[in-house]
């Protein structure tokens, strides 16, 4: 290993302010009033070998931040070591690992130490001040920091010692943590121990910067610290890449169910919040998670260690993954977080976890919970010592885990806890031991430590065992997604002939074919998958396979691939069992055997060339290098070579015609579309205001694609005329979209915010907007805008919704009721013109008050206006509808006064009303139910009473107060006993009225259907082919529906409705009828009905058995008419699937010739025989009925 590559620095005792007083760069958000003792104070770095990498800067500002989280600091007596790892992301998104070793050495300077006890006075007499308690010392201080504090006054420069933070730092190009951890470690003993080392410090520098090289791929190394030697490995090509954080401790901290939860917050692109005492479990957290996503990689925001300084990051509206150190014995209520409406928050010393709502499972999840808990058992009853106890910060943790539930509730779960943690955690927080332990040390008293470092061996045997720990646990995870997108070539769309035109053209292209990759997946998987293809993370990874046509292939794609085509060989979409326990045997093996056999070992350490009198060692104290034996010797080959980019596939052919810098920008934007990594260097305010304003556009143009994208997926056929691709939208997917919607609204809300009330500040802003507008109108009696009424009034419904218990939950229903009633855009421009209200909860530099991007944002959501959507009624089917129904009458020819007792009942796609009775002459009513879902059919009727019992019904009117919508039910029939057919019930199909409700714009104001059977008569009577044309395209409508039912519509409308199967085969049944009696009103239905009633036990014979259908939906209702049977007997036929038998039945049977004439298409035996076959074809669909159209039939 070399740390060479990302050069090297050494980060020494970080100097504290003359003053004394903290630093605002490293500000942690404590109270000056704080004892000295346990402020922050500004740092710096001392020191740093080699002093320049060609093509790598060095970042000061963030080295400086992430090596002391937390600042400088002050102790009376020291504390023990500790270790931690972070990470440097640059502008070309290359990353810098780093590994950095904390410890206290005593001050020497005299001046510093006057200067502490000058603040402890100062301090002491401030609190005595405000407190004005006499005769107290100082007040009560709860912080464990105290306990390192000497009563104030008690504190004597000249008599006690002070100590100081420091810190070792390597920094290295691919995360070795192992390695580095064990060279500071033994760099620190060395220091610390009574001896000098072997040789001077520098010669161990020295070695590891510029002789020890990295391990090539595949390969092991070896080299030597200053005590013991240190072993790393790499894996090969074909594996998976280099991860050396301790995954086990992962599922340590977190427990597997909450593992496996935090993990799919990860894989939505949720925004993650790791938070603990412990900046390495952050460090070790975030790097497992983000290891365990292969062959995806995390695209936003990923800070896993997030410096004190910079916690208005959290500010941030997208997606990020990042780490906050908590301070000792913090309460999480008292932590204030901008946003949480889409926040993973994990505690990991509490082991506790936030998710957020709608939060769909990984699938197969409880297989992959098994899987795991056998893996980490059986590695765990081998290593006998658990990784998280072994990697654990050096020496301790100072973040003790409380224990939340007993030991064995926690093995039943798999949240696995050994006890050897809570043994060693609490002999190394035993407070008399750090007593008897400092006072050791003043004395000169040389003492063995409890936890005294393991044997050379057993390290190296610990470290082997975690490695294949690691391996195996990534393999599960690997396999998973082998299995899930197995196929997933099938489905990349490669639209483009070459690289130019497809990176000129990507932001406007369908890459990958969603609608049929999600229907070749179980449903169970659905609302996981639905989901995931929509994050960045799964288009990065499709873009990758788009672009390996002309570049090399990306190293996670490339043997992500090569797995799958394993796979194939086998004929096997996913492995078997004993499959997936021989890839992870082979994995854990090849692991193994690099451990166990050297490839390579790197030169000793040796003395270098430095004067008698350099390197003196002084037991306790850091020595002062000498920068000029650890200079880059000339011609030194590993100081000029860098870390590549993650994702910077090398050129395979160079496209004709294409400009080399511009193909580079394109690429790297291609690459790097959604990143937005913060800069830890530089924190002027020109800079933090430049970050902001990327926020701002990356919003704006995350609205419009993600507004675009609704707009194409409803648009359908219009949207592939245009030239948008087919890009069919289903249910699933349309909430998915919606889902997105409601968390874009949420993160632009978030930005910004001044005061947080609440986890969605949507909602909190929707609450202030009704309690200003309420005080205005009770001070100065002021009425309301009509744009204000409308907003406050559908607010209140929301608010009443005691279904809906969350603040969160509210503002996703107002999101959804307001985008299905059409006026997002409206409410939330009504929202946003209170200026005054707008300055007061936000920031100036906040998206909602940059005015062109507000502009510009409410102009794209105006767009969603354009289709229909149904989000709020389909989403919340428990919450409780006011209904109001409306009979019209025929005003010519219907009676005024009615005496008989009518009723209606109302269905829709998830439940009917039941029978609602109206009141006598009324032709209105209003009632309250659960959600009907889309409205699809009404039952209307009465009990033919009195003497004026019959009634003329031009439709039926059925709103939905609070979407809105206006169904319209046309019937134009009678309702009545010797009228029409005698019916004295009738099922009416509705469709949706558009908004607007004028007449030439709403197709249901044509002639209702049981008029134009008299009206072809006036104008032409269709045809035989016409008739045959028109079975066909309803048949070909319904075959659609089944394939794409948010395009087609409902089927109760293809039955039933306007252009239906039942208005066909009418058509079908009236041509050519000729009935015995001419002076009989019979429709055409009626011509089926009486000439099948007849002969009903003939049929009954029959192989088709059609008597027993008319058999019993003739005895099924009286009151209904001779149409109304007829739509049944249809509807029943083409459930099932005998409706295509019956025709020819009915061809041959012995009264139709006394019912059609000779030209009849029913008596054309080769058209009955066509159209016979046209029907079968609905034989393989499932056909589900409403209620409302087989009420009371028994067969």
């Amino acid at each position: 290993m070399s740390a060479t590559e990302g050069g090297s620095v050494l980060h020494q005792w970080l100097e504290s302010d003359r003053c004394g007083e903290s630093c605002p760069e490293n500000s942690t958000g404590e109270e000056p009033e704080q004892s000295p003792l346990r402020r922050r104070f500004r740092s710096k770095v001392l020191a740093r070998f080699p002093e320049s990498v060609e093509g790598q800067p060095f970042d000061q500002d963030a080295v400086n931040m992430l090596c002391l989280p937390r600042g400088l600091s002050f102790r009376t007596r020291p504390e023990p070591p500790h270790f931690h790892s972070f990470l440097i992301t640059r502008e070309d998104f290359t990353r810098t690992y780093g590994f950095a070793l904390i410890f206290y050495e005593q001050v020497r300077s005299a001046q510093v130490c006057a200067s502490m006890q000058t603040l402890l006075s100062l301090h002491h007499v401030q609190n005595q001040v405000q407190t004005e308690v006499p005769g107290q010392t100082g007040v009560e201080d709860p912080d464990p920091d105290s306990k390192h504090a000497p009563p104030p006054g008690g504190y004597d420069f000249s008599v006690d010692p002070l100590y100081v933070s420091k810190a070792l730092c390597l920094l290295a190009p691919l995360p070795f943590v192992g390695a580095c951890r064990s060279f500071l470690s033994q760099l620190h003993r060395a220091v610390m121990a009574d001896s000098s080392p072997p040789l001077p410090l520098e010669s161990y520098i020295y070695n590891i910067l510029y002789e020890v090289p990295l391990p090539a791929p595949g390969r092991s190394l070896r080299f030597q610290g200053v005590y013991e030697p240190i072993v790393c490995q790499r894996p090969g090509p074909a594996e998976l890449p280099l991860a050396d954080f301790p995954l086990g401790q992962v599922f340590s901290l977190l427990g597997l169910d909450n593992a496996i939860q935090v993990f799919t917050c990860t894989l939505l692109e949720m925004q993650i919040l790791l938070f603990s005492q412990d900046v390495q479990r952050l460090m070790t957290v975030a790097e497992g998670l983000s290891t365990l996503l292969f062959p995806f990689q995390w695209q936003h925001v990923y800070v896993p260690i997030l410096p004190a300084s910079l916690r208005h990051f959290l500010d941030a509206p997208v997606p990020y993954l990042m780490g906050l150190q908590s301070r000792e014995g913090a309460d999480r209520r008292a932590l204030e977080l901008p946003q949480e409406a889409n926040l993973c928050f994990v505690d990991l010393d509490n082991q506790c976890v936030e998710l957020p709502e709608d939060f769909p499972q990984f699938p197969h999840k409880q297989e992959l919970l098994q899987e795991l808990s056998e893996v980490l058992q059986s590695s765990s009853s081998c290593l006998g010592s658990p990784g998280s106890l072994r990697h654990s910060s050096l020496p301790c943790s100072p973040a003790a885990p409380r224990r939340t539930c007993p030991d064995l509730q926690d093995q039943q779960n798999g949240n696995l806890r050994l006890n050897q943690d809570a043994i060693l955690e609490l002999l190394q927080r035993n407070e008399t031991l750090e007593r008897l332990e400092a006072l050791t040390r003043r004395t000169g008293v040389s003492v063995a430590r409890v936890d005294a470092p393991v044997s050379s061996s057993q390290r190296l045997e610990d470290e082997r065992l975690d490695a294949m720990l690691n391996v195996r646990i990534r393999e599960v995870f690997a396999a998973r997604f082998i299995s899930m997108f197995s196929d997933y070539e099938a489905f990349v769309i490669h639209s483009c002939p070459d690289l130019q035109t497809w990176l000129t053209a990507r932001e406007n292209m369908h890459n990958f074919d969603k609608a049929s990759f999600l229907s070749d997946q179980p449903e169970p998987d659905l609302p996981f998958l639905s989901r995931f293809i929509e994050t960045q993370m799964f288009a990065s990874f499709v873009d990758n396979k788009i672009m390996s046509q002309w570049e090399e292939k990306e190293p996670l794609l490339r043997v992500f691939d090569q797995r799958i085509q394993k796979n194939r060989l086998y004929q096997q979409r996913a492995p078997s069992s004993s499959q997936r326990l021989s890839q992870l045997h082979q994995a854990a093996q090849a692991v193994e055997q690099r451990c166990l056999k050297l490839d390579h070992t790197a030169v000793l350490p040796h003395l270098l060339n430095m004067r008698i009198g350099q390197g003196r060692f002084s037991p306790g104290f850091f020595p002062t290098l000498q920068p000029n034996v650890l200079k880059a010797p000339p011609g030194n080959r590993w100081t000029h070579r860098g870390p590549a980019a993650p994702s910077s596939p090398q050129r395979k052919k160079e496209p004709p015609g294409l400009d080399n810098d511009l193909k580079e920008k394109q690429l790297h934007e291609a690459r790097t579309l959604s990143l937005r990594q913060p800069k830890l260097s530089d924190l002027s305010p020109a800079v933090i205001a430049q970050t902001n304003w990327k926020f701002v556009e990356g919003l704006l143009k995350e609205c419009r694609i993600k507004t675009k994208r609704m707009l194409v997926a409803k648009m359908g056929r219009e949207a592939v005329e245009l030239g948008h691709g087919d890009a069919l939208i289903t249910g699933l997917e349309e909430n998915t979209l919606l889902v997105s919607l409601c968390d874009l609204l949420e993160r632009i809300w978030s930005h910004g915010l001044l005061v947080k009330q609440g986890k969605s500040s949507l909602w909190s802003h929707l609450l202030h907007y009704q309690a200003r507008e309420e005080r205005l109108a009770q001070k100065f009696w002021l009425v309301s805008s009509v744009g204000c009424l409308v907003l406050v009034g559908l607010f209140r419904h929301v608010q009443l919704m005691s279904e809906i218990r969350t603040d969160v939950g509210r503002a996703r229903a107002w999101i959804r009721l307001s985008l299905e009633k059409k006026t997002l855009s409206q409410h939330l421009k009504q929202l946003l013109s209170r200026h005054g209200l707008s300055k007061k909860l936000y920031k100036r530099y906040a998206f909602l008050r940059c005015e062109e991007e507000k502009e510009q944002f409410l102009f794209h959501l105006l767009s969603l206006n354009a289709v229909d959507y149904f989000c709020f009624t389909s989403a919340y089917s428990t919450v409780k509808i006011p209904y109001r129904v409306a009979i019209v009458p025929m005003k010519k020819l219907s009676n005024s006064l009615l005496t008989s007792n009518p009723w209606v009942c109302v269905s829709g796609d998830q439940r009917d009303s039941g029978v609602r009775q109206i009141p006598k002459n009324l032709l209105e009513m209003g009632f309250e139910c659960l959600n009907l879902g889309k409205l699809t059919t009404v039952q209307i009727g009465h009990d033919n009473a009195g003497l004026l019992a019959n009634w003329l019904v031009d439709c039926v009117l059925v709103r939905n107060e609070i979407t809105g919508h206006t169904y319209r039910f046309p019937c134009g029939r009678w309702l009545g006993k010797g009228v029409d057919d005698g019916s004295l019930e009738r099922v009416l199909i509705g469709e949706l009225l558009l908004p607007g409700g004028g007449e030439e714009e709403t197709p249901l104001s044509r002639a209702p259907r049981g008029f134009s059977r008299v009206l072809t008569f006036v104008i032409s009577e269709p045809t035989a082919g016409q008739i045959q044309d028109a079975v066909g395209e309803v048949v070909n409508n319904m075959i659609k529906h089944f394939h794409k039912p948010e395009k087609e519509g409902s089927l109760t409308l293809l039955l039933c409705g306007e252009n239906s199967l039942v208005t066909a085969l009418e058509q079908l049944f009236y041509h050519g009828s000729n009935p015995p009696d001419s002076s009989t009103n019979t429709s055409s239905s009626g011509t089926l009905w009486v000439s099948v009633q007849p002969q009903r036990h003939l049929l009954h014979a029959g192989r088709c058995s059609l008597g027993r259908y008319v058999q019993a939906i003739g005895s099924s209702s009286q009151s209904v008419g001779k149409d109304g049977k007829l739509q049944r007997l249809v509807c029943l036929g083409t459930r099932d699937r005998v409706l295509a038998l019956w025709l020819p039945l009915l061809a041959d049977c012995p009264v139709t010739p006394q019912f059609y004439e000779d030209g009849a298409l029913l008596r054309d035996r080769a058209a009955v025989r066509s159209l016979s076959e046209v029907l079968v074809t609905l034989h393989e669909f499932p056909v589900t009925l409403e209620a409302s159209l087989v009420k009371g039939i028994r067969l």
